[in-house]
């Protein structure tokens, strides 16, 4: 992630929203005012034979899947309007705004989703953008226009070094859930979230994952490159081979790139 400010103005401000989910969530709320009625469990189902994994109704897990979608076939745009470059690698546009900065990027659109769903259900939003130190960004409450400045403050600082800092790390993909991370820290570095998990007929554990890039762009759902019959979703164990687990835009992922929030 490269953190970096532009001299353009915010978004104007956002009001609260409901939406309608699916059979597994019956309402969450999502602040910035998606316009979508189709929610991320709806538009990406689970592959041939696989279950997704129990979410309880007010995680983190469940949130992510009540996500609301843009319509199919929809574009990846960059901060500036501009459609992005490759339009090869999404498999699902995210209805969440981007802003106006070229800020909300691969680790600003994980630690945007987690503060969403902290703040919707009431729960303290800090971030600590200093790795190893005790400095914190916290959310001290306020309207929609102060929300968008504290995330612009919170995309300048921190970044995929500090936000791999401060997670747990784990050690075994079989325990992988909605809400974990896969980060490599760095300047830049790059992460993904965990956007959902299933469990095939055959034991195996798949991911759906989804990411912003460089420059910052709309956060979408990854396809699967090097598998295109489980395309979106990706095979967990990939994490603990030779090879690792290769998304379209960065070096591959391993076992000692995961990470979880701390609760």
């Amino acid at each position: 992630m490269l953190d970096r400010i532009s001299d353009s103005v915010l978004r104007p401000p956002v009001i609260l929203s409901v939406i309608l989910l699916s059979s597994t969530v019956v309402a969450a709320e999502y602040s910035w005012r998606p316009t979508a009625t189709e929610t991320l469990e709806q538009r990406v189902p689970a592959p041939a034979g696989a279950t997704r994994v129990a979410a309880a109704p007010a995680s983190f897990a469940a949130w992510l899947r009540g996500l609301p979608m843009k319509p199919a076939g929809a574009a990846v745009h960059l901060f500036d309007g501009r459609e992005k470059p490759r339009q090869d690698v999404h498999h699902a546009v995210v209805d969440i705004d981007v802003g106006h900065r070229d800020l909300q990027q691969c680790a600003d659109a994980v630690m945007r989703l987690r503060a969403e769903y902290l703040r919707a259900r009431g729960r303290r939003v800090a971030f600590h953008p200093d790795p190893g130190k005790p400095r914190e960004i916290a959310w001290s409450g306020g309207d929609e226009k102060a929300w968008k400045r504290y995330l612009v403050r919170l995309f300048a600082d921190a970044g995929t070094a500090s936000l791999a800092a401060e997670m747990q790390r784990l050690k075994d993909p079989a325990t992988l859930v909605p809400g974990d991370v896969l980060i490599q820290g760095g300047y830049p570095g790059h992460a993904l979230i965990v956007l959902d998990v299933a469990v095939g007929s055959d034991g195996r554990r798949l991911l759906l994952l989804g990411q912003s890039y460089m420059p910052a762009q709309e956060l979408h759902v990854v396809k699967n490159l090097g598998d295109a019959a489980l395309s979106p979703w990706y095979d967990a164990a990939t994490l603990s081979t030779p090879g690792g687990l290769s998304t379209p835009e960065w070096r591959p992922f391993t076992v000692a790139d995961l990470r979880r929030f701390r609760d």
